[in-house]
């Protein structure tokens, strides 16, 4: 907003600077004049709450018989440096009517620089504005014309144009021009119907021209050139290629008092203004990161329009000398500061207003001292309004997590719908879940009597659900026989403490009923990338003993909890059961199901799952029947799910860093395809396949490169002859200086998040334990005397006679016995040794796995 001819205004970086222009002269008496532009940099003090000057420059012109005045200052960028800088364009006006036209620049030193000069035979008047270069670039007699500091010459664009409306720097384009002009139809102009029939309409079309290219921007991808007509400024607001196409979004201002908000060339919303003749737009991004848009009008007054989820009026002032846009406060974000006209004062910067419509709010005039109680009772204001939205937010959670718990119940019952849909067609019994599995509670003392044979045990397991597990399957490795067990998606129940027992079937009365094995789970990701994250060794039990699988023998070992695994695996010796030429096992699944009670708290429930039964002979073990198959087809290594998960279970995991801190480790890959002769699995491309024949067939590599220069080298071989043969290889291509390192099993932010599990789980464990012996052993108390029936109920006319007083006595006694005993109770022993095998084996798993993480 323009001040006068010998008085300007400007913000840079944060300071306002003050150009005025002052006549003097050289001696006097004498007719050669000498016009001073003098500036002033002023700063806010936020103590004194005022702008004081920091420091002042001048720049001397002769003016002999000239008129010399102010057209316009703005920033612009230095092109020879990249620096934005202060720019003033200065007028000194002839008596042959020449005007003579100076572009100055200002510096920090206050030191002014001409930048250039230029002559014309007329004044500049009609949509004048300064940009990189510094350049100047003005409309006369509907022709567009600029110059700039590298050429400092005149020139012309082909263009006809009635307005410039703004003039910026755009992605790819340069220095842009927008303007408005004539509906022009050139017969090679390749554009739509639409935009054709858009433009005889209308008469006028909105169009780009790019200085530096002489190329034209097609109007419509700013706005629809039904708005040319009526648009008197506009505002680019962000610009860039997407997709080899330009992509913008700007605000305008129009003759109708509108500012419109356009998207790509359509538009997206519109504000009513509230003043007419508007005539420029600015934008201001506040601390609260609110994008506001500061209108100014004609007549001196000043709106700011707010984009939130609708563009608002949310502030307005009259009777406004100028408007700036800076931070002026030093807070890292913008303010608005505005200057009112004040007759009573001369001085432009005596009434202010600093403020960005938040917190910051500074008006000259105010002494801040004596405004203390005012402000601390707009603080405790604040604060309440602080709790009251904590307290609209809690609720607002409640009613969410309120929300998940219904949804959670409608999921489960459509599922126990689904389950007895199928029982019903495959003409099965539909097994209703039990009421602990409901989270109920049953009125009736029950007594588990836990099975002790094998025959219980696997009756048991088949009156559980079997819907647990997907598929089984059984290959042989080596000397190895896998057998795995796919698990379901089922989201109802939560599994944790996950293993697989292989049995002998009970017609083979020489053989252990109970095989050695190992478990593995193998975790699978979306692109089925598997990787063995634990594995625990089962020992057999002494022979001729039952079978406990309740706790007498500890058969299984914590592992990750479901949702991070969706295969278990046994793996156990072969030729301990190709001996008896044809074995039958049971395959069973042993688990702890979570379940939630009324209290929030959380209960465990060992369950056995029955997955079926697997044979295995030495003729087909002979014969390949349950051998893996790896081909080679097309690069890549075929061969079923069942095939990568047995191969990766029957092997021993290393893993070993490479650091070179000279060369890249480009020649890993190469080696790895190249004379190690391998091929990614078509299951999942991470993990690659050896075909090269020999002791090396068949292990498996991982080769992870976290940058040109280290690596991560991941083996599953099936012994170390194997794994020393593959790093003698290695070795022999590696960069010279290169650092091999084997790295410990298991990560030390995987070891840390378990433990932080494992002793929440031990606290859980002790809480429900105290829980579940205040109510057993609550249970088991005896009382002496009637509910609720005490001495204090005792008639007074017992105690008129001896024997009266001796029963009231006894009765004394005997309420003081059991008000000892209430606060002494006690606990059996098979409730307090069940307490303490659940502590211990909680208190073991975040033992072990502390020892585990004090190793690295």
């Amino acid at each position: 907003m323009l001040l006068g001819e010998q008085e300007q205004i400007l913000s840079y970086n944060g300071e306002v600077l003050l150009f005025q222009l002052s006549n003097t002269k050289h001696v006097e008496g004498a007719a050669d004049k000498t016009t001073n532009l003098c500036v002033r940099r002023m700063a806010f003090n936020r103590d004194t709450k005022l702008f004081v000057q920091k420091s002042s420059g001048e720049f001397s012109m002769r003016a002999s018989h000239l008129k010399i005045e102010i057209i316009c200052c703005s920033c612009t960028t230095d092109s020879r440096t990249g620096i934005i800088l202060p720019c003033i364009l200065i007028k000194k006006k002839k008596r042959n009517n020449v005007t003579k036209y100076l572009l100055l620049l200002l510096h920090s030193s206050n030191q002014f620089e001409q930048s250039f000069h230029f002559k014309l035979n007329y004044e500049l008047k009609e949509d004048i504005k300064l940009f990189t270069g510094p350049s100047v670039l003005w409309r006369h007699a509907n022709k567009l014309f600029y110059i700039s500091s590298d050429t400092c010459t005149v020139l012309s664009a082909p263009v006809q144009l009635s307005s410039v409306v703004w003039t910026g720097e755009m992605e790819d384009k340069g220095t842009v021009v927008l303007g408005i002009r004539t509906a022009c139809l050139p017969d090679n102009e390749d554009q739509d119907e639409f935009s054709t029939s858009d433009r005889a309409i209308w008469g006028s079309e909105f169009f780009g021209y790019a200085i530096e290219t002489q190329k034209m921007l097609t109007g419509t991808c700013f706005m629809p050139h039904a708005y040319s007509r009526v648009v008197s400024s506009v505002y680019v607001c962000k610009n860039e290629i997407l997709k080899k196409q330009l992509r913008i979004s700007l605000v305008a201002i129009t003759h109708k008092n509108q500012l419109i908000w356009f998207q790509d060339g359509l538009p997206k919303g519109v504000c009513e203004l509230p003043y007419e003749k508007p005539c420029s737009v600015k934008p201001a991004v506040t601390s609260s990161n609110d994008v506001l848009f500061v209108v100014s009008f004609a007549s001196g007054n000043v709106c700011v329009v707010q984009r939130r989820d609708s563009l608002q009026v949310a502030s307005k002032w009259q009777k406004v000398k100028s408007v700036l846009v800076d931070d002026f406060i030093g807070s890292g974000s913008e303010q608005l500061l505005l200057f009112f006209k004040d007759d009573s004062n001369t001085d432009v910067l005596s009434t202010f207003k600093i403020t960005d419509l938040g917190e910051v709010d500074y008006v000259s005039g105010i002494n801040y001292k004596h405004d203390a109680p005012a402000t601390e009772g707009l603080q405790e204001n604040g604060l309440l309004t602080v709790q009251a939205l904590e307290t609209r937010l809690q609720a607002g959670y409640t009613s969410v997590r309120e929300l998940q718990q219904h949804l959670r119940l409608k999921k489960k019952v459509i599922f126990e719908s689904c389950r007895a849909l199928i029982d019903l067609v495959e003409e099965r019994t539909h097994i209703l879940p039990t009421a602990e599995e409901e989270g109920l509670v049953s009125l009736w003392h029950g007594v588990e009597n836990p099975p002790h044979s094998l025959s219980k045990e696997t009756s048991l397991a088949s009156k559980v659900p079997e819907h647990f597990t997907e598929k089984l399957w059984q290959r042989v490795v080596g000397d190895s026989l896998i057998v795995g067990v796919k698990l379901t998606e089922s989201s109802y129940l939560s599994l944790s403490d996950v293993s697989l027992s292989l049995l002998v079937d009970q017609n083979f009365s020489s053989i252990s009923p109970i095989i050695k094995c190992q478990n593995k789970f193998i975790k699978l990701n979306k692109a089925f990338s598997a990787l063995a994250v634990s594995s625990c060794q089962i020992e057999p039990p002494p022979k001729k003993m039952k079978l406990d699988l309740h706790g007498k023998y500890d058969m299984k070992k914590e592992f990750p909890q479901l949702n991070e695994a969706k295969s278990v695996i046994a793996v156990t010796s072969l030729s301990p059961l190709l001996a008896f030429h044809r074995v039958c096992c049971i395959v069973l699944l042993h688990a702890k199901k979570q379940k939630c009670r009324t209290d929030s708290l959380q209960e465990s429930k060992k369950i056995t799952v029955l997955c079926g039964k697997i044979s295995l002979s030495l003729e087909d073990v002979s014969n390949g029947k349950y051998s893996v198959k790896m081909l080679k087809d097309n690069n890549y290594c075929t061969g079923s799910l069942e095939d990568i998960l047995a191969v990766l279970a029957g092997s021993v995991r290393f893993s070993f860093q490479i650091v070179s801190s000279d060369c890249t480790l480009t020649p890993v890959n190469s080696w790895l395809l190249g004379e190690m002769e391998c091929t990614p699995f078509k299951e999942c491309h991470d993990n690659i396949f050896c075909h090269k024949a020999g002791i090396v067939y068949g292990t498996v590599f991982k080769w992870t490169l976290k940058n040109p220069f280290e690596g991560l080298l991941m083996l599953f071989c099936r012994n170390l002859t194997v794994l020393f043969q593959c790093l003698y290889s290695l070795i022999r291509v590696l960069p010279p200086g290169c650092d091999v390192k084997l790295l410990k099993c298991g990560s030390k932010g995987i070891l840390t998040e378990q433990l932080a599990l494992a002793l929440e789980k031990e606290m859980l464990t002790s809480r429900n334990s105290f829980f579940s012996k205040e109510s057993k052993a609550g249970n088991s108390l005896t009382w002496g005397n009637e509910p609720g029936k005490t001495t204090t109920d005792v008639p007074m006319a017992l105690l008129d006679s001896a024997e009266g007083v001796q029963q009231f006595r006894k009765m004394l006694q005997n309420e003081g016995e059991e008000s000892m005993l209430s606060m002494n109770q006690t606990m059996n022993g098979a409730l307090y040794q069940e307490i303490s095998l659940k502590i211990a084996s909680a208190q073991r798993s975040s033992d072990m796995i502390a020892w585990r993480l004090s190793k690295f």
